[in-house]
């Protein structure tokens, strides 16, 4: 038990699964629709022997060459795997572990697409229209899962909720258009890693922006994420959270790659609707870790990372190398571009020589070196002790 509105349960793998429920639901995914803010490159790369000086001498030849630096706000990355290959995935993992059947919510970055393309293929109501929709508040910004929109006016409430996140001029008040997602019974409303800094504004910053944000709009929101991507100390931080606010507890994945979610619900629902109405009307949840949960949080990050730069040469998009997969303005009037525009050959050498470094650690054949290697680690809150 977690608390009064959810139940938290071990996936151990010996001895199968039992536990009386209709479905599994993977919450939180994302595919090629989703683009992947990367305005985080120059905190990174400022953090990492000799890859911050290089960088820095990039950056100090560009300024110099264009009289400008290179806004990352507007660079994106887009994850490699396509929708239909997310949902094959996804049910793979869940029919074969869990012996049920699979509700997968995908929630691409301010993107339905994939939603709106799986559900001309779905005849039992298992895919629901579904984004994580970025609300810039204050200082920074959150990430809203928003799963099961209805699918008559899913379109057009996200060209609404666009408004918002482009913060423009004509877009309605942010309380007005989570009351009207509220009109739909069938719509979950998450809030996502809610402690985690992603805007990168501070701890301190993005501590006070939650609780104002809690305070405020706490009503309409219908659950909290603990998130398979970020670390046990903080997933138990949002489970307090959730108590503290009488709200239930949520998983969600967080897939970038072309591994299955760590973290799955558990439902007696037979439908998406059913299951968000377990959550907003009951109020209760059932939560499944997954036995991937407990290998290093660092070494799975790597495997992504390679997934994410690896070579894909029947790409459904056209996509194939890493460098089609970036997309960024280097203020040369072509606009948002694909880096491979620019980087012919992938970029400086001392580029090329980073990224297979991260190729090799994400390497399904180092990974068992490496997962081993940091068995032992004794990073503060790495460590997964479910009891605690």
């Amino acid at each position: 038990m977690v608390s009064a509105h959810t139940r938290m349960h071990v996936y151990e793998r010996q001895g199968g699964f039992r536990g009386g429920f209709g479905a599994a639901v993977s919450l939180h995914c994302h595919t090629y629709h989703s683009k992947e803010i990367l305005s985080f490159i120059p905190h990174y790369a400022a953090m990492i022997p000799v890859v911050s000086r290089l960088f820095k001498g990039e950056m100090d030849r560009y300024l110099t060459l264009h009289g400008k630096t290179i806004d990352f706000s507007h660079a994106y990355w887009t994850p490699p795997v396509s929708p239909g290959q997310v949902f094959e995935i996804e049910t793979l993992q869940i029919e074969k572990e869990l012996c049920l059947p699979a509700l997968v919510s995908i929630t691409d970055h301010d993107d339905i697409e994939a939603g709106l393309h799986l559900q001309v293929l779905d005849s039992i109501n298992r895919i629901p229209i579904s984004l994580e929709w970025t609300v810039p508040y204050g200082q920074g910004l959150f990430h809203l899962g928003v799963h099961n929109l209805p699918a008559e006016s899913a379109t057009e409430l996200t060209r609404e909720l666009m408004k918002y996140t482009r913060r423009a001029e004509d877009a309605m008040e942010l309380s007005d258009l989570l009351t009207l997602i509220n009109e739909s019974p069938d719509t979950l409303i998450v809030f996502n890693h809610p402690l985690w800094d992603i805007e990168l504004i501070g701890s301190k910053e993005h501590a006070d922006g939650l609780k104002a944000f809690l305070s405020e709009h706490g009503h309409q929101i219908h659950a909290l994420e603990i998130n398979g991507f970020r670390s046990w100390h903080e997933n138990k931080g949002v489970m307090r959270l959730a108590e503290d606010l009488d709200l239930p507890v949520v998983t969600g994945g967080d897939r970038h790659g072309c591994r299955a979610n760590t973290l799955l619900n558990l439902t007696r629902a037979k439908t998406f609707a059913d299951f968000a109405a377990e959550i907003r009307e009951d109020s209760h949840s059932d939560v499944l870790l997954m036995p991937e949960y407990r290998e290093s949080r660092i070494a799975r990050t790597f495997e992504v990372v390679a997934d994410v730069l690896r070579h894909y040469p029947r790409h459904p998009l056209g996509r194939g190398k890493w460098t089609d997969r970036i997309f960024i303005d280097i203020n040369d009037g072509l606009g948002v571009c694909p880096l491979s525009r620019h980087w012919k050959i992938g970029g400086p050498a001392w580029v090329r020589a980073s990224l297979w470094c991260l190729r090799m650690l994400g390497n399904h054949k180092v990974q068992p070196a490496l997962r081993l290697a940091l068995a032992q680690e004794k990073i503060a809150g790495e460590r997964v002790s479910y009891e605690s």
